[in-house]
């Protein structure tokens, strides 16, 4: 396959990819009970390794983060360490990994963080709006009205967004995506369906922003903007309604991230297909449209269409998910234009 697909890129001053191709960030829920990365995770990412840049499965960043049952952290020495081994795995066979720093926010729910004699923490949001519905693979939690965060919250949750940035780089990532998309806690503050603040993160897509711009700022202090990324979905369809207003949230924040050199901006959609009337179309679209710099696109993109969509300057990377989990040699196959397994839901059960 001759393509821009296959070809190196230079993703800032510091990182080259050997290829185009991203391996998505897909949640697995492998860990164990402590959260920490198992061996079947180290060889798991191992064996994806070709790929141009692996972004690691969402990886919360303190305990009242979590929303999914065995799902990595990055906050104890342990959960480190277990980084370590996959990330030097990832490197010795001439990959990279970026860490993608997550916190669920109102997707939250106290049963995975309980503390002494069962007194749970609060599920932390923008605003005490529940999310309707139940937790997935444990269809018996029903999610909880959550705690509207104070600026003192705020606070230290950006010192922890940093503190987890620096571990990513402790436990060996080469740089951190920092989940800002799909409905969790970052997203829910660019959002009027999730935001009902009065104060100076809500009502103006200004205050709106200022939080995500805080984590942003906060990060590239601890490790530096070429080693930093984040993913948006400014089309809101998961965990939450859209609104025709969050259009212009998106449109301050995307002029804003435009002046931190990021390593890459990440679409945060499942499908790319979906069109959004506010944004004039694809969120794809959209971004390129309000964001020069690098643009990673995601969401049931072939070899064939993101070549093509790369060769039109429509992105500049794709993220590759389903194929990647029924394909560890997902690359290998591109260039040898050979057949690739079908993705089932079975596939989701086992790391292979």
């Amino acid at each position: 396959m001759n393509s821009k697909l296959l070809q190196p890129y230079n993703l800032n001053a510091v990182i080259t990819l050997n290829n185009r191709i991203l391996m998505a960030p897909l949640t697995r829920c492998m860990a164990d009970d402590d959260l920490v990365p198992t061996q079947a995770m180290v060889e798991y990412y191992g064996r994806r390794a070709d790929a141009g840049l692996i972004i690691s499965e969402a990886i919360i960043i303190r305990p009242d983060g979590q929303g999914y049952p065995n799902t990595p952290g990055l906050f104890s020495s342990a959960q480190i360490e277990g980084w370590k081994k996959v990330t030097t795995k990832v490197h010795q066979q001439g990959g990279k990994i970026f860490a993608q720093l997550w916190h669920t926010g109102r997707v939250a729910h106290p049963f995975f963080f309980q503390k002494n004699n069962n007194n749970c923490a609060d599920v932390m949001a923008p605003s005490a709006i529940a999310v309707e519905g139940t937790v997935p693979r444990m269809r018996e939690l029903t999610y909880q009205v959550p705690k509207a965060i104070t600026e003192e919250d705020i606070n230290q949750l950006v010192s922890d967004y940093a503190q987890a940035a620096k571990n990513a780089r402790v436990a060996g990532f080469d740089g951190v995506e920092i989940h800002g998309a799909n409905g969790y806690l970052i997203d829910q503050f660019l959002h009027y369906d999730s935001n009902h603040r009065t104060d100076c993160y809500g009502e103006t897509p200004e205050n709106k922003a200022r939080f995500p711009l805080q984590v942003v700022d906060a990060i590239i202090d601890a490790i530096g903007h070429e080693r930093t990324a984040i993913r948006v979905s400014p089309g809101a369809y998961f965990n939450m309604a859209a609104d025709v207003k969050d259009r212009q949230v998106f449109d301050y924040l995307l002029s804003k991230l435009a002046t931190r050199d990021l390593a890459y901006l990440h679409e945060g959609m499942f499908d790319d297909s979906m069109t959004f009337d506010y944004l004039g179309g694809t969120v794809s679209t959209y971004l390129r449209a309000n964001y020069s710099d690098t643009l990673v696109a995601a969401g049931g993109y072939t070899s064939a269409s993101a070549s093509k969509g790369i060769d039109e300057n429509k992105f500049d990377l794709v993220a590759i998910g389903r194929a990647f989990i029924a394909n560890p040699d997902y690359v290998s196959k591109v260039k040898q234009n050979e057949e690739l397994i079908e993705y089932s839901e079975e596939m989701l059960t086992s790391l292979v």
